[in-house]
């Protein structure tokens, strides 16, 4: 019997407190003599020097917890899934062939379904030419040229996410359209969905939070170190209306209220992606209240598989 190694995945919208429940999961698994060690799954966590924007994990936070993908591409290139599927898959196998159970979390839906469901992405290089192209497009500009070009890609993407769009029109472009998704599974996850009742007011409050600690010069010192207004801009929600900002296109008092909508319209999509998926259990601060019993979930108690004890 072919047996595939249990994971288990946190998944959830932003700010909906995924990386504490991961930490905290995991310490209650160590008491149960389970250790895990997290895997993140978060398309902008993976840029170096974005720290403050994207709520990444503090090492006090991670509580001694060992977390990998985080920092681990440089924000002037573009990060594909792909990419993040190679690396995710190689950390995973690592974490199992230490006898450890993989915590993988995260909110970006495309990366997490790249390891649950075993997605199989095209191999097509980037187009740097292409890119730059596009680059002097508009975001609808780009959204049209991809509907010419395959129209039923057209109808599913993130029409607001410029990077998709741009990667959606370069294997278009290659291939003739976008092929249809396929699927080959490497693991076994147990998949945890966090909810929560109050996530606009953590939202607000996140981003006032963010912006006191200095998301502003954060922002201004990746642009001294050689990120265009353009691709900041292409890196989406705050980081893209405070970009603007530091080009006088935006007031300092409308930061906190743009950005606070604009994550809010980012977790509706992030939650209308995850509700497709029937297998996820949805947990709300009534669950999380009963340790150590979601440590006891079926299947986590029991001693990871590694890759080389499939049989």
């Amino acid at each position: 019997m072919n047996r595939k190694p249990k994971i288990l995945v946190i998944v959830g919208p932003t700010a909906s407190g995924k990386s504490a429940l991961a930490v905290k999961l995991a310490k209650a698994l160590a008491v149960s003599g389970v250790e895990s060690e997290v895997v993140s799954a978060d398309s902008r966590q993976v840029y170096k020097g974005m720290d403050i924007g994207t709520g990444k994990v503090t090492k006090r936070e991670m509580r001694g917890v060992p977390h990998h993908l985080l920092d681990v591409a440089n924000p002037k290139q573009q990060f594909s899934v792909a990419r993040y599927q190679v690396l995710a898959y190689k950390a995973i196998d690592g974490i199992l062939k230490r006898g450890k159970l993989p915590i993988v979390v995260g909110g970006t839906g495309h990366y997490v379904d790249a390891i649950t469901k075993g997605l199989v992405v095209p191999e097509v290089p980037p187009n740097a030419i292409l890119r730059r192209n596009l680059a002097k497009l508009s975001n609808a500009q780009v959204f049209k040229l991809l509907k010419q070009l395959d129209p039923k890609r057209a109808k599913i993407i993130d029409k607001n996410n410029p990077r998709r769009l741009v990667r959606a029109i370069e294997i278009a472009e290659s291939l003739g359209k976008v092929p249809a998704i396929k699927s080959d599974p490497r693991y076994s996850p147990i998949v945890l969905g966090l909810r929560t009742h109050d996530l606009g007011l953590r939202i607000k409050k996140g981003v006032g939070g963010r912006l006191k600690k200095g998301w502003v010069k954060e922002v201004l010192k990746l642009h001294k170190k050689g990120l265009s207004w353009k691709r900041l801009e292409n890196l989406g929600l705050g980081y893209k209306i405070i970009a603007q900002h530091l080009q006088g296109k935006v007031k300092k008092s409308e930061l906190t209220n743009m950005i606070t909508t604009a994550e809010i319209q980012y977790t509706k999509r992030q939650l209308t992606w995850f509700k497709r998926d029937k297998s996820i259990k949805w947990l709300d601060k009534a669950d999380l209240a009963k340790w150590p019993r979601l440590a006891s979930l079926p299947g986590l108690r029991r001693r990871a598989i590694s890759p080389g004890q499939r049989s």
